[in-house]
């Protein structure tokens, strides 16, 4: 396995084109306070697995592929399955 940096976090958006932006959160404890911290940050990444909105997923850092994008889906962790629900009922 290489070295490169791999993250979790949820799908907010995918209505790019082969790119999802994903929201990566982190609870840790202030080192002075030791109050808990939540902190989150948006990264967009290139997505071939056809990811959809609250799903769960793995990004791992690549080279870029444009401006902004610098990262990849690498595995879809959790589906939610409230998407699959919404379009069948589009459907009828």
């Amino acid at each position: 396995m290489n070295e490169r940096r791999r993250l979790t976090g949820v799908v907010t958006s995918n209505r790019m084109t082969k790119t999802v932006v994903v929201v990566i959160s982190r609870t840790y404890r202030h080192p002075l306070y030791r109050k808990v911290v939540h902190t989150s940050h948006k990264v967009k990444a290139h997505d071939e697995l056809g990811c959809h909105i609250g799903d769960e997923v793995t990004v791992v850092e690549s080279a870029p592929f444009s401006r902004e994008v610098c990262w990849v889906v690498e595995s879809i962790v959790k589906r939610e399955g409230k998407t699959l629900d919404l379009a069948e009922e589009a459907v009828q």
